[in-house]
């Protein structure tokens, strides 16, 4: 049986907690949904940000919704080269230990002690999804994707929830490595 999963490609955003929400745009302030994001009850939000670090800056960073426990930049290898943080490889949530950037919004700023990472290549599981196709959460997996430039892809992490719908995610930098773009598919090879 092919193992056939939809590609997300990953640009660089951020998840902030309601109290940098509100440092950042004002008291009492909610994000606005932009667009839904192929998670359920996840969205980019129209608000954006300024990431300030040591080296550049990224003046608009989109914000994705709703807020979180944890405020978290994810960003590409390269972008953490432009702005001068050197972003760890981490599974999303894991931000024990990383390097910290400042951002800034139209009311204010706030200085992150950790949270900038380069996302870990995942694939979001339904429940369902893995049990019929015998994966359990955590478990590393490689997805191979074809085209001119194809690859195969290690340690991609499966992440099982029933909150979630399945999508494979990839950072910018994987996705122009291997010619890969939003909605494409590739293949649990296992």
């Amino acid at each position: 049986m092919n193992k056939i999963v939809p590609v997300g490609v990953s640009g660089r955003h951020i998840h902030l907690t309601q109290e940098h929400i509100e440092a950042l745009f004002g008291e009492g302030y909610q994000l606005t949904e932009f667009k839904a994001l192929s998670q359920p009850g996840q969205f980019a939000a129209n608000e954006q940000v300024a990431v300030i670090g040591p080296k550049g800056e990224f003046s608009k960073v989109r914000i994705l919704g709703p807020a979180r426990p944890a405020s978290q930049l994810e960003i590409s290898r390269t972008d953490s080269f432009v702005i001068g943080v050197p972003a760890p490889v981490r599974e999303s949530g894991k931000i024990d230990g990383t390097p910290g950037v400042k951002v800034k919004g139209p009311k204010g700023e706030v200085e992150l002690e950790q949270g900038v990472i380069v996302a870990a290549r995942h694939i979001h599981f339904h429940t369902s999804d893995a049990a019929k196709w015998g994966i359990a959460d955590k478990q590393l997996l490689k997805v191979r994707v074809g085209g001119e430039r194809g690859v195969v892809f290690e340690n991609v992490i499966a992440r099982v929830s029933d909150s979630f719908a399945l999508d494979m995610h990839i950072d910018t930098d994987e996705a122009n490595a291997a010619g890969v773009k939003n909605g494409d598919s590739a293949e649990i090879v296992e």
